[in-house]
């Protein structure tokens, strides 16, 4: 009876998907009166709805044919100025008086293939992956629950993070996850937040966290940094993570099934470490730089701009899909995790449950148990003497 009422609850959850993906591309398909489609003929595409074109796919224009074209026109339609159109939509700079780059490009041809793209792809396909993510990690609680202590706590305790790597951590965390909202309200939010707030309050809300979100950018990227250097060292691969990997740490073995040794960072740590904080962080980052203006020696040119928010809206949904993991499992989904972080402190039976070679290593004298100066106890009051 205890598992019945998980399936039940993780088959309406997929079910609700199911049931809001098949709307979308109803609500987006031809109207009612349309003539159906002939599914032997024209079969049904899935997300057939998602226009995008290549931002790289320029045409080239062909000069000669575009003449003598012109030339034909002449006799059929007097005064068609089909030439002048074609001429302002070529990304051929002409004069301007005004300082700046393309000043003088009145239409950037490129722009409507980014702005396809940008909306199209990254918007649906980013925003379904934001979406199953969090069910398929919801569902997963519901089936497992909170990862328990199998031994009971001794009261000995490890110090597992000093304040310094939990400051670091927590300005890294609180910048993130301000960078991650912005985020999704300034590419999202016209679709969930505008017909509730409207425009005018909602124009306020993305201007404000436009410029929040620049703020704490260059924050972000420096506290990446520091992570790095301080936690590269216990990152590397050592023996066992692929181990590790395999069997996913042993999560799925059962109650009474041992989790994979591992030293201070499992290998599922590591995957966080140099895919989510590495590789899109510094992604991130560098492409946040490019849209904040402010690398010097660059060229902003429209289309500079536009490849720089296609890898940064890119790079920002991978690092937020596997963020996600990573907050889960630091929180509710193992017992111990978050008081890790939020005091710096494990008791034993954790380190040897979950990173058992690292407690050997602290037991072996190889690594201190307290590597940080511990607080001073208050000073003992002594009476008043009258």
């Amino acid at each position: 009876m205890g598992t019945s009422w998980k399936h039940l609850v993780m088959a309406v959850l997929l079910g609700g998907a199911a049931t809001l993906a098949v709307a979308q591309q109803a609500a987006s398909g031809p109207a009612a009166n349309a003539q159906p489609l002939n599914p032997a003929v024209q079969p049904a595409q899935p997300f057939s709805n998602i226009v995008s074109e290549n931002v790289f796919d320029v045409q080239k224009r062909d000069l000669a044919k575009e003449a003598q074209d012109q030339a034909a026109r002449r006799t059929t339609q007097p005064g068609n100025n089909a030439p002048v159109w074609r001429e302002v939509n070529s990304d051929q700079a002409h004069y301007a008086s005004i300082p700046g780059l393309e000043a003088g490009v009145l239409i950037q041809r490129t722009g409507q293939k980014w702005r396809l793209f940008r909306n199209g792809v990254i918007t649906v396909w980013g925003g379904w992956l934001l979406v199953l993510v969090p069910l398929a990690i919801l569902g997963f609680f519901l089936w497992k629950g909170t990862i328990r202590l199998k031994e009971a706590p001794t009261g000995r305790k490890i110090e597992r993070f000093t304040p310094t790597e939990r400051y670091v951590h927590w300005t890294m965390a609180i910048s993130f996850v301000t960078l991650g909202v912005s985020g999704i309200v300034m590419l999202w939010g016209k679709h969930f937040l505008l017909p509730v707030l409207g425009h005018q309050l909602f124009g306020w809300l993305t201007y404000v966290l436009k410029n929040l979100h620049n703020l704490v950018g260059p924050l972000f990227t420096v506290s990446i940094a520091v992570a790095f250097v301080m936690w590269v060292r216990d990152n590397l691969p050592r023996r066992g993570d692929l181990k590790w990997l395999l069997s996913l740490g042993g999560m799925f073995a059962g109650d009474h099934g041992a989790e994979v040794p591992s030293h201070r960072f499992n290998a599922g740590e590591k995957l966080w470490f140099w895919g989510g904080l590495v590789v899109f962080g510094l992604i991130l980052s560098a492409s946040g730089w490019v849209l904040d203006r402010i690398v010097p020696g660059v060229d902003y040119y429209r289309s500079t701009m536009q490849l720089a928010e296609i890898i940064h809206a890119i790079a920002a949904v991978g690092m937020m899909c596997m963020s996600l993991g990573h907050i889960y499992l630091g929180t509710i989904g193992m017992e111990g995790a978050y008081r890790a972080m939020r005091d710096g402190y494990v008791d034993e039976a954790w380190a040897k449950e979950h990173h058992e070679l690292w407690y050997d290593d602290i037991k072996a004298g190889k690594i201190a148990a307290q590597r940080s100066q511990p607080p001073a106890p208050p000073a003992a009051e002594h009476p008043v003497k009258s």
